[in-house]
């Protein structure tokens, strides 16, 4: 006969490595689980914009307005789910940078990349765009508010000239665009950064005439010139004026009556290129800044 107490103690003792088998078996099965994955949903809140994803096709007509290439560093502020930074590696084999206060999102762009082959092209960094350098950057991507661009555009301006700036949707307000286009009310806008070219300049001819080379007097709003050159007794007026980048084009029709067109490249307070007298071969010229 077995008695109580015995009976009683078996089986607290059975149910208590039955309790401790489906213990073990449930903390296995949690171990083997896999974790849930982060899925961004449109509208979410970030730190000062919803996410909203752009387009493909958009993307890719962002990238070619750029004109980005394989030689580029395209860096996409905002960079959300990474779809911009990876589809510049992947489709037109740029390096490729992604700035996100987001950590799960940031998490969610670097297994998009690894997924696509392209993580040593396509990076992802959590950061603050506010704070933190892109100055590298040839190619700057983003979509976020206008009130952002805006305050985003003096450290834009101060980048190297030529870099192109594309954003979807929002403009720069009276920075004018390079380029647009148009999808359906979705828009993209392309800009330049332009040389800081506004001010005097004194202008070298190689062999020409007069012997003191010529003044400039330029005024500069974002890429758009104007101005006039000298010395002589009459001030002239700049014909056809063009900053694109880095890149500067004008002329004059000087006391003789010629034209003379200057194409040449802004290096910070020096232009270098090509003068063209009509009748005459080009020749170099030099140009540095006198005064602003």
């Amino acid at each position: 006969m077995i008695h109580p107490h015995a009976a009683s103690q078996a089986w607290i003792r059975t149910s208590a490595i039955a309790l401790a088998f489906t213990l073990c078996a449930s903390l296995a099965q949690a171990q083997t689980k896999p974790a849930t994955t982060f899925e961004p949903v449109v509208g979410q809140a970030g730190k000062d914009v919803i996410w909203v994803p752009t387009p493909p096709i958009l993307i890719e007509r962002m990238l070619r307005m750029a004109q980005a290439t394989a030689n580029d560093t395209v860096i996409d502020l905002g960079s959300g789910d990474g779809r911009i930074a990876i589809t510049a590696a992947r489709d037109f084999g740029a390096r490729s940078f992604g700035l996100e206060f987001n950590p799960d999102m940031v998490a969610l762009s670097r297994r998009e990349a690894e997924k696509a082959g392209l993580a040593a092209r396509a990076t992802f960094q959590e950061a603050d765009i506010y704070k933190t350098d892109f100055s590298n950057a040839t190619v700057l991507t983003m979509y976020l508010l206008p009130n952002i661009n805006l305050d985003l555009r003096p450290t834009i301006l101060r980048m190297k000239p030529g870099t192109r700036v594309v954003s979807h949707q929002f403009n720069m307000g009276d920075w004018s665009p390079d380029d647009t286009a148009d999808f359906s009310g979705r828009m993209a806008y392309m800009w330049m950064v332009p040389a800081r070219l506004g001010g005097k300049w004194a202008v070298d001819v190689a062999g020409s005439q007069p012997a003191g080379g010529y003044t400039l007097a330029i005024k500069q709003e974002y890429q758009r010139i104007s101005g006039s050159a000298g010395p002589g007794p009459t001030t002239l007026g700049l014909r056809d004026a063009v900053l694109n980048g880095d890149r500067v084009r004008f002329g004059f029709v000087d006391d003789s009556g010629r034209l003379r067109e200057f194409t040449g490249i802004v290096n910070g307070e020096s232009i270098s290129g090509e003068m063209r007298a009509e009748g005459a071969n080009p020749v170099r010229f030099s140009a540095r800044r006198t005064g602003d």
